[in-house]
């Protein structure tokens, strides 16, 4: 029976985080989708409304950044069930209100702490995931969970072009409340409870990963893996009129909405595949090697072919969704890399890093822009970004199958 209970919580566990992540990619995705809709409502228009753009998104970041840190520390301290749907329970509050915004400042505000709310639920669930599931099978938890969870874009796109801002503000502050009833049965890591049992073990230090310099090494090796995946959404994806002219007549003004829905279909899709070749290949590395190799290839394409029909367009954005699919095995790895004490910090700050390293990497390419042309600015920022990636990637250890029942050590 207690065997039986054990199973129910795994596969609990995975559906909730999955409904979760969701959630947070529909909000991720739906300020974008929105933006200009909900920004003109206000009264900004023209150069004020690119300014504006600019400076919502950089605080969103920046809420994301400090979430990464607030949660990932919580989730070692307090426990991973509380940072789930304490993340969940603010985003979603943060949601609603984003509707009803009536000015610039209200606006920041919203997605400030919408930005802090979106940057637990992964990492928490991932975590979760972790401890939870049998070591040869807990990437399949986190493809299940990443690979849905990017869906969430698709479904912003449409509900976004289908309702106004401020109805789809609502529906995913709702959806987000909605899957809170679903904590009942919840239950904690086992191996998070016994950590806490110690007392003579530290949890959620964060100093700890820089006291000695081989856990410095690769807990930036961690984060440094990812940096490609938000080069190819931020850039090669949101700003995709810098590079692309459609020649059948497509409407302009929608084409990022476009670039934006197919590129998460490839990311779900690439994340499903990237898990089955994960459990296949019985590695990480291998496999995060095979993404940055599909993606450097779209890459030259994409930017080598400046017209396209909509239709070639939609499928060049899904190849390069689908070359950014392995998200989810990066955050594994991080996640995978460091004792249970010290996990949820890293497993939660790792990938808001990444989002965070959007600001550096969209500036490169605006500065770079200034002096030559769009394609060549992506070319040298992008390649930079993989060298970076491929080199973390030589440094970090294969965690498949690692044994995760330990702690650091102060």
């Amino acid at each position: 029976m207690a065997k039986a209970e054990n199973t129910r919580n795994v596969y609990w566990i995975v559906v909730i985080a999955a409904l979760g992540y969701f959630v947070d990619i529909y909000d991720l995705i739906l300020y974008n989708v929105v933006k200009k809709a909900s920004l003109e409502s206000i009264g900004i228009i023209g150069q004020a409304f690119k300014d504006s753009e600019h400076i919502l998104f950089n605080w969103q970041m920046f809420g994301m950044m400090l979430g990464g840190l607030l949660w990932g520390i919580l989730g070692d301290k307090k426990g991973r069930i509380s940072v789930l749907f304490g993340s969940i329970l603010m985003y979603s509050l943060a949601n609603i209100a984003n509707g009803l915004v009536q000015n610039m400042t209200q606006y920041i505000i919203c997605r400030f702490i919408a930005g802090i709310g979106l940057a637990g639920e992964l990492g928490a669930g991932i975590t979760l995931v972790s401890e939870t599931l049998h070591k040869d099978k807990r990437g399949i938890g986190t493809m299940i969970i990443v690979s849905f969870g990017a869906l969430g874009a698709v479904v912003a796109s449409q509900i976004g072009a289908k309702f106004d801002w401020q109805t789809s503000y609502f529906i995913g502050g709702g959806l987000g409340l909605a899957l809170l009833a679903l904590r009942a049965g919840a239950l904690e890591s086992g191996m998070y409870k016994n950590v806490k049992a110690a007392t003579n073990v530290k949890r959620g230090n964060i100093f700890m990963l820089f006291k000695r310099g081989e856990t410095t090494f690769k807990y930036i090796n961690c984060i440094l893996i990812g940096v490609p995946i938000w080069f190819m959404i931020a850039v090669l994806i949101n700003l995709s009129s810098d590079f692309v002219v459609l020649t059948d007549g497509f409407p302009k003004d929608k084409m990022v909405g476009q670039a934006v829905m197919y590129a998460y279909i490839g990311l779900s899709a690439g994340d499903l595949l990237s898990g089955v070749l994960s459990q296949v290949l019985k590695s990480r590395r291998k496999v995060i090697l095979i993404y940055m190799v599909i993606s450097a290839s779209v890459i030259i394409y994409y930017l080598n072919t400046p017209e396209m029909t909509i239709d070639h367009f939609r499928w060049v954005c899904f190849l390069l969704g689908f070359g950014t699919g392995y998200w989810a095995l990066f955050v594994q790895v991080a996640s995978e890399s460091f004792g249970t004490n010290i996990r949820s910090t890293v497993t939660n700050t790792a990938p808001n890093f990444v989002r965070g390293l959007v600001v550096p990497i969209t500036i490169s390419y605006k500065y770079l822009s200034n002096t030559t042309n769009h394609q060549t600015s992506a070319f040298i920022v992008g390649g930079i970004c993989l060298a970076i990636s491929l080199i973390a990637v030589y440094f970090t250890k294969e965690t498949f199958s690692k044994d995760l029942d330990y702690h650091e050590i102060d």
